[in-house]
C-alpha cells in the first residue's frame, strides 16, 4: 500500500495534480500505522480508539508508540511539537484542496505548483522524523516483521555464541541442537516443508512442483498394502 500510493504521489506531482496532497497525507499516514503495528503494546495499547482517526491522532498514537514524550528535554520536546503542527497543518490544507479522498472541489480551482510542493516537502519531513525515530527504537523481537536483514548487529552476537549440531532423524525431519554459550541445548525439530517455506520460496515451489506425481514414501506404501 505504501509503495502504490508513493507511485501516485509521483505521478500527481509530475502531472501538477492536486490528488498529490491527498496522496501525501495517506503516505504519512500509512507510517503512522506500519510503526503502530511494530511497537504498539497490546497490554497498553496507544492506538486510535476511533473508527476512523484523524490524521492527527495518527500522528501523536506513532509519536507515543515510540515513546518521544519521554524524553525530557525543552528543546526536543518543541521539536516534537513542530512536526505535530506541521501534521495539522497538511491535515488542514489536504480537507480543504484535496480532491480525491473528500469528493469535493478544491478552494482554488488549481492550486499552483508551490503548494503542491509544500504538501510533499511537508509529508516528507514528517516521515523522516517518523522513521528516524524508528530505527532507533527497540524493537519486540517475537512480534516483529521486520526482515532478518533489519538485525545484523544481533545476528554476529549469537552467531559468535551459539553453535549447531544437525542430523536427519527416523522420519526424515531435521533434528537441530542449538548449544547456548554456557551449555544449555535448545532442540529444534523442522519439517522439509516449513524449512524451505521460510528460508527459500522460490525452492519450496521447485520442491512442490517436483513432490507432485512423484511416487509414494515407501512407508507410505507399506501401510496402505497392509491396510488391504
Amino acid at each position: 500500500m505504501l509503495q502504490q500510493t508513493f507511485e501516485e504521489l509521483e505521478r500527481a506531482l509530475v502531472e501538477n495534480n492536486d490528488a498529490c496532497i491527498d496522496s501525501a497525507k495517506a503516505i504519512v499516514e500509512v507510517v503512522c500505522q506500519i510503526i503502530l503495528q511494530e511497537l504498539d503494546s497490546p497490554s497498553n495499547p496507544v492506538r486510535p480508539a476511533e473508527a476512523l482517526p484523524t490524521f492527527g491522532a495518527w500522528m501523536s498514537a506513532a509519536v507515543r508508540a515510540l515513546k518521544l514524550g519521554d524524553i525530557r528535554h525543552n528543546g526536543f520536546q518543541k521539536l516534537v511539537s513542530q512536526h505535530r503542527k506541521l501534521t495539522d497543518s497538511l491535515g488542514e490544507l489536504r480537507n480543504d484542496a484535496g480532491t480525491a479522498s473528500h469528493g469535493r472541489e478544491g478552494f482554488l480551482q488549481r492550486l499552483s505548483a508551490h503548494h503542491h510542493r509544500a504538501a510533499v516537502l511537508s509529508a516528507d519531513a514528517i516521515v523522516t522524523f517518523l522513521h528516524q525515530a524508528y530505527l532507533e527504537a527497540e524493537l519486540d523481537l517475537v512480534r516483529t516483521r521486520e526482515p532478518y536483514e533489519r538485525f545484523d548487529h544481533l545476528h554476529g552476537l549469537i552467531d559468535a555464541h551459539v553453535s549447531l549440531q544437525a542430523e536427519i532423524d527416523e522420519e526424515g525431519f531435521l533434528t537441530v541442537d542449538v548449544t547456548l554459550p554456557f551449555g544449555d541445548i535448545l532442540p529444534l525439530r523442522v519439517e522439509a516443508s516449513r524449512l524451505l517455506y521460510q528460508l527459500d520460496r522460490d525452492a519450496y515451489v521447485e520442491a512442490l512442483n517436483a513432490s507432485r506425481g512423484a511416487p509414494a514414501p515407501v512407508a507410505e506404501q507399506v501401510g496402505e498394502q497392509g491396510e488391504q
